[in-house]
């Protein structure tokens, strides 16, 4: 079966950054420590001529651009309490300029641990 052209599909990829912080005031997570971050972002659109909706490798080309900002990298240099949900919110706020489309942004604070922001369901 055929999907049409104009049916909304949605694309994922998956990336990891390392990257360190503090919580200012936080009584355990008040000193430095590091965390792996695993990055699970989705794009929402229509399905091209090209039978795509975005080419895989132009994906993780953008995404990889906007986390370098945060890899290997103290993270309260780049924002004022770096909360899982802070991170969450400032990726999400440049990839969905940077992409074009609905996107969402699950960022996994080492295991068990996540937020998530979503233009769409």
């Amino acid at each position: 079966m055929m999907t049409n052209a104009n049916t909304k599909m949605k694309l994922g990829i998956v990336e990891y950054i390392d990257s360190a912080h503090y919580l200012p005031g936080h009584e355990t997570c008040g000193i430095v420590h590091g965390h792996t971050y695993k990055t699970e972002i989705v794009i929402e659109g229509e399905k091209k001529e090209t039978g795509m909706v975005m080419d895989f490798y132009e994906i993780k080309t953008t995404v990889r651009e906007v986390l370098k900002e945060f890899d290997h990298r103290l993270l309260n240099d780049i924002l004022e309490f770096p909360s899982a949900e802070n991170m969450c919110e400032a990726i999400h706020a440049r990839l969905s300029e940077a992409l074009g489309y609905p996107v969402s942004v699950k960022v996994w604070e080492g295991e068990g641990k996540w937020c998530q922001i979503s233009d769409f369901d």
